[in-house]
């Protein structure tokens, strides 16, 4: 579904605008003014102006909900709208558990990562030193390093495709499929020739990296990541797999017609390319101490923010932050039924993190054009708070 401005839409943007000219060069200084009392429902900033617009927008153009939790400045605001499920209508809050797709692999880099700070992994190692089938079974057509499975630069394919194809898609979610299988589908695809190297998005590279974590750490990837991440931050709601959470917002698609729901298929329990479900506050907290140096140390968030001419590190997105003239840092988020998307500042001092529930629709392979629009709403909100 592409983008629909409406009246509304082109109402906010204009809002956006004539506050951003009011406030001038004077409200995005090295030395800001205290900041103001918690803005109330008479007068919020122009960016919450923006962000309610689009929600309005997507609830009028059939998604089930909007999610939305903003931090900066030591304040907080949040946004929910729509209904958890369409079937028994129970209102959404702010707080519910999304499926959160590709956001999941900045929590798997940060087990990646702890391996190498122990010096357990090399970045530069050949991925079949740890899976000796990685040669084997997918024959890759040279040497493949843990660096390049990080930054989908391996050329690996894509195992979805040859998984999508195998069935209906009834049957394909509720067929669990383990990490090796994922890495099984992928080798029925050939691997494209290639003159270098180049960033080419495929799940099946986390499905590796999860692969050699858990041979590494002797347990599941989904007990890992608890302990690595979810325990010390106290990430309630937010898991790999297990039960789907009685507080969750539903994901919804169509098939010839019928709405399926999403929120819970079974090959994606172990996909660690996109089955975390998590709520927004965990996301925002995940971020924050991440960026803040309190789950690696400083040289490996360093190394996960990639070069300063790249946009894309290990498995972490860049934006720019034009209050400070830096970066926020996240990652889109796009899966059957759900768009998500994360900023954060390099400080964690700003952040904010949006899901919707798409509107019900056939899935597709591509990407689906929302979360592109949630992106570029959520970086004009958040340029908009300085």
């Amino acid at each position: 579904m592409g983008p629909r401005p409406s009246a509304l839409w082109k109402q906010a943007a204009a809002v956006l605008a004539a506050a951003l000219l009011v406030a001038g060069a004077a409200a995005c200084t090295s030395e800001p003014r205290p900041p103001d009392p918690t803005p109330t429902e008479a007068d919020p900033p122009a960016a919450f102006s923006l962000l309610t617009a689009f929600s309005d927008r997507m609830i009028s153009d059939g998604a089930p909900a909007v999610l939305i939790d903003v931090r900066y400045g030591g304040r907080m605001w949040t946004h929910a709208a729509g209904v958890r499920n369409l079937d028994t209508r129970e209102p959404a809050t702010a707080s519910d558990p999304v499926r959160i797709g590709g956001i999941t692999e900045s929590i798997v880099a940060v087990s990646v990562m702890k391996l190498v700070s122990e010096g357990k992994l090399g970045l530069d190692d050949q991925a079949a030193r740890y899976l000796p089938e990685f040669g084997t079974v997918l024959h890759p057509p040279g040497p493949v390093s843990v660096r390049q499975l990080l930054t989908h630069e391996s050329g690996l394919p894509d195992f979805t495709g040859p998984l999508l194809a195998s069935g209906s898609w009834e049957d394909v979610a509720d067929r669990p499929l383990s990490l090796e299988q994922q890495l099984a589908l992928a080798a029925t695809v050939p691997w494209p020739a290639r003159l270098a190297r180049v960033f080419n998005y495929s799940r099946t590279n986390y499905a590796a990296l999860a692969l050699i974590v858990e041979r590494l750490r002797g347990r599941d990837i989904a007990e890992v990541l608890a302990t690595d991440t979810m325990g010390p931050l106290g990430l309630a709601s937010t898991r790999l797999g297990g039960p789907r959470p009685a507080d969750m917002v539903h994901g919804y698609i169509t098939v010839g017609g019928t709405r399926l729901d999403t929120s819970m298929p079974a090959w994606q329990a172990e996909a660690p390319a996109s089955g975390v479900v998590s709520s927004l506050q965990d996301i925002n907290r995940f971020y924050a101490a991440l960026l803040r140096g309190g789950l690696l140390p400083p040289d490996s968030v360093t190394a996960m923010k990639g070069g300063y001419s790249q946009y894309y590190g290990f498995a972490l997105r860049r934006w720019n932050n034009t209050c400070n003239n830096r970066f926020y840092y996240g990652l889109p988020g796009d899966t059957d039924g759900y768009g998500t998307v994360a900023m954060t500042s390099e400080d964690g001092s700003t952040q904010l993190a949006m899901a919707v529930a798409y509107p019900p629709e056939p899935p597709t392979l591509g990407v689906n054009p929302l979360v592109t629009e949630l992106t570029e709403v959520s970086q004009d909100a958040l340029n908009s708070l300085c």
